[in-house]
Order: C-alpha cells, then sequence, then structure tokens
C-alpha cells in the first residue's frame, strides 16, 4: 500500500499521528508559558552566549539560568518533536497541502530558534524580542492546525453534512471567528511590545487609568500601556460577537459551540488576569499565565476558524453535489 494512502479515520498511523500532533502542540504551548518565565523574571540575559551556555551544553542550572536555559532546552525538545512530526506527515500524509504546513511549521521553529539567539546576542533589542514573541505564537497557530487537520474529526466531515441538512440559512462563522483571532494575535503582539519596553505598570492603576478613563499621553510607555488595554476591549468585542452568534444559530452544533465558548472563558479568564497583574505589580506566576493564556486563547481561534470553514466547505460541497443530481434527474 502506498504510504501516502490514508487510513481509515480515528484508526491506525494517523490516530497516533494526530495524537503526536496534538502532545507537540501542548509542548509548544508550554514553551511559551517557559519563554513566558524568562521574561517575568528578568532572566533573558541570564545566560549571555548562544547557543551554547556559558560555553556548557548544561550550566549549572541557578537563579536566572534556570529559568533561560531551562527554555532553551523546551525549545530543543520542541524543535526536534516539530521535526518528528514533519517527517511523520511527508512520508504518510496523502494531502499536498498538509504537507507544505508542517514544512511551515518546521521552517518557522527553525527560524524561531535563530532569532532567539539574535535576541540574546544583541542583548535583547526591543524589535526582535517582540518579533520572537509574535514569531513563537505563529508557529503555535500552525501547531494547532497541525492538531485539527489530522483528527478524525476534519476527516468525518469530508462528506458534508446529513442530507437532512442540505440548506444551511445560518450565517456564517469563519469570517467572524477569523477576525476574532486575527485580533488576537494583534493583541498578543501589542502585549509583546509592553513587556518587552517595560510598560506593564506604566499606567498603575485598574480598570481607570491614573483615575480617568484615558490617561495623558506624554509617554510612550503610557501609549503602549493604553493600546494593549484597548486592544483587550477590541478583542472582547469581538469574542462576544462570536460566542453570540454561536448561541443564536449553532446552539446544536455542538462542534462549533464548543470552541467558539471555550474561546469565550479563555478571554474572560485573560481580561481576569490582566487585572490582577497590575494589581498584584506583576506577580511573576500570574504575568505568566497571563502570556500563556494569550497563546491558548489565540489557539482556540484557530480551532474554532478552521472548523467552521471545514463545516461551511462540506456544505457547499453538500449544496452543489446536490444540485447537480437535481439538474441529472431534470
Amino acid at each position: 500500500m502506498n504510504t501516502r494512502q490514508a487510513a481509515r479515520p480515528g484508526h491506525g498511523p494517523d490516530r497516533w499521528r494526530h495524537r503526536f500532533a496534538l502532545f507537540t502542540c501542548a509542548a509548544t504551548l508550554f514553551l511559551i508559558f517557559a519563554g513566558g518565565l524568562v521574561t517575568s523574571t528578568g532572566s533573558g540575559l541570564a545566560v549571555p552566549d548562544w547557543p551554547l551556555s556559558f560555553g556548557q551544553f548544561f550550566p549549572e542550572m541557578r537563579g536566572g539560568v534556570f529559568y533561560e536555559h531551562g527554555h532553551r532546552m523546551v525549545a530543543g525538545a520542541v524543535g526536534l518533536l516539530t521535526l518528528a512530526l514533519a517527517i511523520w506527515i511527508w512520508r504518510c500524509e496523502s494531502r499536498r497541502w498538509v504537507r507544505r504546513l508542517a514544512g511551515a511549521a518546521l521552517l518557522t521553529v527553525v527560524a524561531q530558534a535563530v532569532l532567539g539567539g539574535i535576541t540574546v546576542l544583541f542583548l535583547l533589542p526591543t524589535a526582535v524580542s517582540t518579533s520572537h514573541a509574535g514569531l513563537a505564537n505563529l508557529f503555535f497557530s500552525l501547531t494547532v492546525a497541525l492538531a485539527v487537520v489530522t483528527g478524525p474529526w476534519w476527516a468525518a466531515h469530508e462528506a458534508g453534512p446529513r442530507p437532512a441538512e442540505a440548506r444551511d440559512s445560518r450565517p456564517p462563522l469563519t469570517g467572524l471567528a477569523a477576525t476574532a483571532t486575527g485580533a488576537v494575535y494583534l493583541q498578543i503582539l501589542l502585549g509583546a511590545l509592553m513587556r518587552h519596553t517595560g510598560s506593564g505598570l506604566a499606567i498603575p492603576d485598574f480598570p481607570l487609568a491614573f483615575g480617568g478613563l484615558v490617561p495623558p499621553f506624554d509617554d510612550p510607555q503610557v501609549v503602549i500601556h493604553f493600546a494593549h488595554r484597548v486592544g483587550a476591549v477590541c478583542v472582547s468585542i469581538f469574542v462576544v460577537a462570536v460566542v453570540v452568534r454561536a448561541l443564536r444559530h449553532y446552539r446544536d452544533d455542538h462542534d462549533l459551540l464548543l470552541p467558539a465558548l471555550v474561546l469565550g472563558g479563555l478571554v474572560v479568564m485573560q481580561l481576569t488576569l490582566g487585572a490582577y497583574v497590575i494589581w498584584t505589580f506583576k506577580a511573576v506566576k500570574l504575568t505568566t499565565f497571563h502570556v500563556a493564556g494569550g497563546s491558548a486563547t489565540l489557539g482556540t481561534g484557530v480551532w474554532l476558524t478552521l472548523r467552521a470553514l471545514r463545516a461551511r466547505r462540506a456544505m457547499t460541497a453538500r449544496l452543489h453535489v446536490g444540485a447537480m443530481a437535481t439538474e441529472g434527474r431534470a
């Protein structure tokens, strides 16, 4: 049998490949958490050289070295997992676009490693550090996509919905979910810029800003911090729109309702964590969970968008087949 011939959904190698993709995705989220710890503890330059650490593969793990070198170890493990997943997909996957997606993930993790090295060697320049965070979340999104498209749900929806559902008058969820996901990504970039410019406490009170709704914009750090707050409001509006549409029109479609509700719950969690980050003067654990929570929110948006896209295309295909059958009978 051709090594790229697809196995039955949920069985054999496909099932294990999907599980491995899920594991790689989870490991990537943990890597982002570990990277957040590096920034939250101010350990970005605890190891001044790269790719070695003090000229060693394994230095003494004390103080900030524990966080910085630990982050490098997790990154190395994720890189190996991504390489293994890409090879597995290239050898066994029949869909060319999925093989290309795996290749993109591998190239991205390599670029991320190089960017991380540049960040250290050039002493944490803001533009590079922010780009490092942005690329990390782009890579995480690719691992989420691979986990989704290698799963049994994706394969099971290839043929489209049941004949009884041949016409769907519900407003589409795909565009709205994609817009919300894009807004989350931009918010993550703003958050990274805020962290790497030291603007996390530029506005020390919440929900007000220096006792008012709008702070004085006489300090660039205040502008960056307030932009992040405005971004949080925008993300909340988009996500509320997603949840409302899902509850109104997709209440019986649990495959789409579930990720929409998870997305809404994560945004509530992020708003709460963001408030406590300020109230606790950037407590390390809360700040780091806020960073990882942003990535989890992004990943959930990708999950929902891909599912909505798959369901919509399956419906379109079903309608097209139905129209052709009607013309044939006529």
